[in-house]
């Protein structure tokens, strides 16, 4: 568990992270389209940012590779979230550098996920490189392949 000021990070369960993807990454559909594949693996960590003890942030790690790299410990980043009334304040930096050192304590080579295009300058900050060209996730948009070796 992190502490910054008034924020605390800690490992939740998959389905209490539906209060955050709904709004931000599935506006307008059903809430089951909260549930990711893989999302209740034992090899999965979903991550929870709490302000003022309201969950504002969420993040989802899972153990998946993807072909495009060598590395043979690799984990995908899923339904980053961050409620809109709560963007801008350094919310999804932290929860994403919390979930780095969590991944690097399990000996993780490098973390990847497929970024929604307005998301990139947001994950270029944080040091993450796209690979590859521009694909369309049907019903969500353009994303990119992003990654970051630890």
């Amino acid at each position: 568990m992190s502490k910054k000021s008034n924020i605390i990070i800690k490992t939740i369960a998959s389905k209490e992270t539906y209060p955050v993807r709904h709004p931000v990454l599935r506006e307008g559909r059903p809430i089951e389209d909260c549930k990711f594949e893989h999302d209740d693996l034992e090899t999965t960590v979903h991550l929870g940012l709490y302000t003022n003890k309201t969950l504002v942030g969420v993040a989802t790690f899972l153990l998946n590779n993807n072909s495009f790299f060598s590395e043979k410990r690799q984990y995908q980043l899923r339904g980053m979230a961050v409620l809109k009334s709560h963007q801008g304040f350094g919310y999804g930096d932290a929860i994403l550098k919390y979930g780095e050192q969590l991944l690097k304590a399990k000996h993780t080579s490098l973390i990847w996920f497929n970024a929604r295009e307005i998301a990139i300058g947001f994950y270029k900050k944080n040091g993450y490189q796209i690979i590859g060209g521009s694909f369309e996730i049907t019903g969500v948009g353009t994303h990119y392949v992003m990654y970051k070796k630890l």
